[in-house]
């Protein structure tokens, strides 16, 4: 009797196992269905090396309900808007940078220009953001993460969006990072890259940039020496051509005041990324922020498949330039604290039904 009792019990407990491991398997795999399809990149098995961490705190956030806190909002944003003043002199203005001022270079501290009447006439009479804040600000990265994430209509129910480098912004993509686009900034190495300098044929810049509209276009015109000359052919060419894209300066000292404001909090790079020179100018002109597209990584944090280097292509980032995981991290921080909202993965049914 005693060994036919044990053989039940035997049978009970590999049948309560079984059926606990069947239930497990079940609800992985119906979980999985919600789960974004993501482009594949072929990378090595190690491709997410060390970002084991980053995934468990991505991970904790996804299932937490994320709150603004209006205490820690506003400590930020005083300490920003007191070392950096974003808000009057991120951009350079006939205000804040008249005829006879000395432009010092951020990026070469030993080179200077002194505003002459004709490169006064081409900055902005007005204040660029016309003196006032907005409710809402979309801070969109370029990152694989929003490859078929369907964030594009809540993206673009923001008041103001701010994208990075030119991105595309159609042919499929409106979808997952929405196509509106308040500002927009281009990289130097861009126009060197894909369209001469602008010292040949224009007019396939002038077609890439229509998909913006009437944003602004912003150049870092002042970091070195090179700079200068193809920020300023841009802005004859949209001239040129009667775009109604605006073309704005970076104003040096606002990038040289907000890279000692972010070095005092652990970013030790040689430059600070395009990404958290947007988040910041963005805290400043906002009551609330939400950044899309921000995941230096190449795994998916929720269904660690591989992912390509930008949500449009692969192209690798350039080394030992900007310190992205640590500006992630700082960016985690705000959002836990509750003074901006990080979004990783997909978006909410809500936004795409």
């Amino acid at each position: 009797k005693r060994r036919g009792m044990r053989g039940q019990l035997f049978t009970l407990m590999m049948t309560l196992i079984l059926g606990s491991l069947l239930t497990t398997l079940m609800w992985i795999t119906q979980d999985n269905k919600h789960l974004p399809k993501m482009k594949i990149a072929p990378r090595s098995t190690d491709s997410c090396k060390n970002c084991g961490e980053n995934i468990k705190k991505a991970l904790e956030i996804s299932f937490k309900t994320w709150k603004k806190k209006e205490d820690n909002f506003h400590n930020f944003t005083f300490q920003l808007r007191s070392k950096c003043h974003g808000f009057d002199k991120a951009i350079i203005t006939q205000t804040n940078t008249p005829v006879g001022s000395k432009i010092v270079y951020d990026g070469e501290k030993k080179r200077t220009l002194q505003v002459s009447p004709e490169l006064f006439s081409t900055f902005p009479k007005g204040h660029p953001f016309l003196n006032k804040t907005r409710q809402t600000c979309a801070v969109v990265g370029n990152g694989g993460i929003l490859a078929n994430s369907t964030c594009g209509k809540m993206i673009d129910s923001a008041e103001f969006v701010i994208r990075c480098n030119l991105p595309p912004v159609s042919d499929g993509y409106e979808k997952h990072v929405g196509s509106k686009t308040s500002l927009v900034t281009v990289n130097p190495s861009i126009l060197l890259d894909k369209y001469g300098s602008l010292m040949e044929r224009r007019r396939p810049f002038m077609e890439k940039l229509r998909s913006y509209g009437d944003s602004m276009l912003l150049l870092p015109a002042f970091s070195y020496g090179t700079s200068t000359p193809v920020s300023l052919r841009t802005l004859y060419t949209v001239e040129d051509f009667e775009s109604p894209i605006r073309p704005v300066f970076l104003n040096p000292q606002y990038l040289e005041n907000l890279a000692v404001f972010w070095r005092s909090r652990g970013v030790k790079a040689v430059r600070l990324s395009t990404g958290i020179m947007m988040v910041s100018l963005a805290l400043e002109l906002c009551d609330n922020v939400q950044v899309y597209g921000f995941w230096p990584f190449s795994s998916h944090p929720h269904s660690f498949k591989d992912l390509t280097n930008h949500y449009y292509d692969n192209k690798p980032a350039k080394n030992n330039v900007h310190a992205m995981p640590t500006e992630f991290n700082l960016l985690l921080e705000l959002h836990n604290q509750g003074v901006l909202q990080l979004h990783l993965g997909e978006c909410e049914p809500d936004y795409y039904n």
